[in-house]
């Protein structure tokens, strides 16, 4: 589940304590990180409140380039992970988040849009699916549980492969439960992409995803996102090594779209 933040928590491998704010900075010297509006980004304590409309969470990364971390917390430490990792995404996901604010605030609405609720989801949940197979995809999106993750397990291994976006999913990911669910946007992939190393793999989906979240036409409502039972994916779950697991109907749902 964590491959694709191994590249960028091997600068964290040679502390003997939890990383700082200053170590968190430091993976970001030199890689031209920034934000959508072009600002550098940064790592910066966490600040009280102050109400104003810029100092918002997502306004101050728009604004400012800072994203605010709390000491020796999980998952904002996995957020800073999932920033090193696919900043494009981050950043586009970011202004999204931004102009719907701005929107808000113009409208004079007290209460979040479907467009925020669509982002938050992805942004705490999100799940990456590639898939070479037009069958796999219809599959999951029409929660055939145990056709795609049983029945069809060998083709899943050779023509589907999924990559953890949201930070919250990463922590629950720490002491998984069945009943972790991530949301998915699917991609189609050429055959070849399974055969890449981590590496382009990542740059191509972090791309991919930040045109993706750029189109106003995606993320205006939460039922756009195909919901992916993590713990079902062969290989991420000893437990799912036998049929019956993918009986248990509370976690494998038919048809209910979350």
């Amino acid at each position: 589940m964590f491959e694709p933040l191994r590249l960028a928590g091997l600068g964290f491998s040679k502390l003997s304590d939890w990383p700082t704010l200053d170590d968190c900075q430091h993976l970001l010297a030199g890689n031209g990180i920034t934000n959508a509006a072009g600002l550098p980004l940064h790592f910066v304590s966490q600040e009280p409140k102050s109400g104003k409309p810029e100092d918002k969470y997502e306004a101050r990364i728009y604004l400012k380039g800072q994203v605010q971390v709390r000491s020796e917390n999980w998952h904002d430490l996995l957020n800073v992970l999932v920033w090193l990792t696919f900043p494009k995404a981050k950043a586009a996901l970011n202004r999204r988040h931004f102009l719907a604010l701005e929107e808000m605030r113009s409208e004079d609405r007290q209460n979040r849009g479907p467009t925020q609720d669509a982002l938050t989801l992805f942004d705490e949940g999100g799940v990456i699916v590639t898939c070479s197979d037009s069958r796999l995809a219809q599959w999951l999106e029409d929660f055939k549980w145990k056709e795609l993750f049983w029945r069809n397990r060998d083709a899943v291994a050779v023509s589907m492969k999924f990559f953890l976006f949201g930070h919250a999913i990463y922590e629950k990911a720490l002491q998984p439960f069945t009943g972790v669910t991530g949301r998915g946007v699917i991609f189609p992939v050429a055959a070849d992409f399974f055969a890449a190393a981590l590496e382009p793999q990542l740059q191509f989906l972090d791309e991919k995803l930040a045109d993706y979240l750029n189109n106003p036409q995606h993320f205006n409502r939460t039922s756009e996102l195909a919901p992916v039972p993590i713990l079902g994916i062969p290989g991420w779950n000893a437990e799912n090594e036998r049929e019956s697991y993918y009986e248990n109907e509370a976690y494998f749902r038919a048809g209910r779209k979350m």
